[in-house]
């Protein structure tokens, strides 16, 4: 669903302009990503787990939340205390924008997988193929 949104609101079309990368969640590696940073690179991780070698040789990992991974990346390096309230205060004036339920019975794409999955279950009860 965030996806989707994402998508429809164009903000994927951002992030492909400024190379930014983003994961579905869950544990990165087990998941089959093996993205990975630079040898020596500085990285701000919404990952749960951290290791050494793990996101790449010499790299140095920061487990953060997302708000502060945001700020991270529009600043290119770790915020200071300052940097990340600046822009935590800009983030929670936008609160009701970015913290919305989503709606997702009314996206037109799911509720036509949903339809197809009823579907797809009525015929095997009824056994047609």
């Amino acid at each position: 669903m965030d996806a989707h949104t994402l998508l429809e609101e164009g903000y994927y079309n951002i992030y492909g302009k400024v190379e930014a990368r983003t994961e579905m969640p869950g544990c990165s590696l087990y998941m089959g990503s093996q993205a990975r940073g630079l040898a020596g690179a500085t990285v701000l991780s919404t990952s749960t787990r951290n290791f050494p070698k793990r996101l790449g040789d010499g790299a140095n990992v920061y487990l953060a939340f997302a708000e502060l991974s945001s700020v991270g990346g529009i600043l290119g390096s770790l915020p200071t205390p300052a940097e990340y309230v600046k822009y935590a205060r800009k983030i929670d004036s936008m609160f009701d924008e970015i913290y919305r339920y989503l709606n997702f019975d009314q996206i037109e794409s799911f509720q036509k997988s949903d339809e197809q999955g009823k579907l797809i279950a009525a015929q095997q009860i009824v056994g047609i193929s």
